[in-house]
């Protein structure tokens, strides 16, 4: 069986140790913990002792809940990739305060800003739906100034350490609480524009005023606009998606749609983890232009 999955490489404090049954088995830095994933429904590998430190317990009436296995594990720790450095926790909704597959998207698009700054003063990168700021915090490695937006004061504060820890504390770092679609609207009239564009959309969502997000309705108007943010001579814009029951080809069709064939080309896949016992783990879609 031949399928093109791009692997996140360059991993120690992180590891995908097996999958199966409906779960994962990872350590993070010094801690392992069992997560619901409910893509690997292949057996688990024999050979594994599937011990943790932590387990996820998924409650049927949504989110769940953690068990501590083992006394002593801290609230929070810290975790390296390349020069960068992150806060982990758990959350209540299993996350763990970041995705270690996009590892593949931060290292394309930091190259991708690492060879444009030979020729350019600046790289303005905006991320949108941006999290813990993993791929914000990419970039700023990469020389560019960030603008990071998501709904949840929480989560950009968290974005705001990982910087930090990271020894981007004084970098060109402008993280703001706000509603996607909004934001975009306000930097159109105010003529704002950026050489980069990467967003990581919910399947649905609401932001901070309590407005209203939904992937299939709200996702080619958003794409438009975006668009028109562009600077003259744009680096890229990226999608990542987690979104069960769409393929990336959906969101490559998105792209086409807006963007003129000309102007830029299009490609689409997926992102995963090898684990150091049995299968590829699938993890998420990407979709991609690379501006000519």
């Amino acid at each position: 069986m031949t399928h093109t999955i791009e692997l996140a490489q360059g991993w120690r404090d992180y590891t995908l140790i097996d999958s199966g049954n409906g779960e994962k088995l990872e350590r993070w830095g010094n801690v392992t913990v069992i997560r619901p994933d409910p893509q690997a429904i292949w057996p688990r590998s024999k050979d594994v002792d599937w011990h943790a430190d932590m387990l996820y317990h998924r409650s049927k009436s949504g989110g769940g809940h953690w068990e501590m296995l083992r006394g002593g594990i801290p609230a929070a720790w810290e975790i390296g990739y390349d020069n960068l450095r992150f806060h982990i926790r758990p959350t209540g909704f299993k996350h763990m305060g970041l995705f270690p597959e996009q590892a593949v998207n931060w290292r394309w698009m930091q190259d991708k800003i690492r060879s444009a700054m030979n020729a350019k003063p600046s790289v303005k990168v905006l991320n949108l739906f941006a999290y813990t700021g993993g791929a914000s915090v990419a970039c700023l490695r990469a020389g560019a100034q960030v603008t990071h937006i998501d709904a949840a004061k929480g989560m950009n504060q968290w974005a705001r350490d990982n910087a930090a820890l990271s020894g981007l504390g004084n970098a060109p770092f402008r993280v703001l609480t706000d509603d996607v679609m909004k934001f975009v609207a306000r930097e159109i009239r105010r003529g704002n524009r950026y050489d980069a564009i990467v967003m990581d959309p919910p399947v649905f969502g609401r932001g901070p005023n309590n407005e209203m997000w939904k992937l299939e309705e709200k996702l080619f108007e958003l794409v438009t606009n975006c668009y028109r943010l562009l600077s003259d001579n744009p680096l890229f814009m990226l999608i990542n998606a987690y979104t069960a029951g769409y393929s990336p080809a959906v969101y490559g069709n998105v792209f086409s749609a807006v963007i003129p064939p000309a102007r830029g080309e299009i490609t689409t896949g997926e992102v995963g983890l090898q684990a150091q016992s049995g299968p590829i783990l699938p993890c998420g879609m990407y979709a991609r232009v690379q501006f000519a």
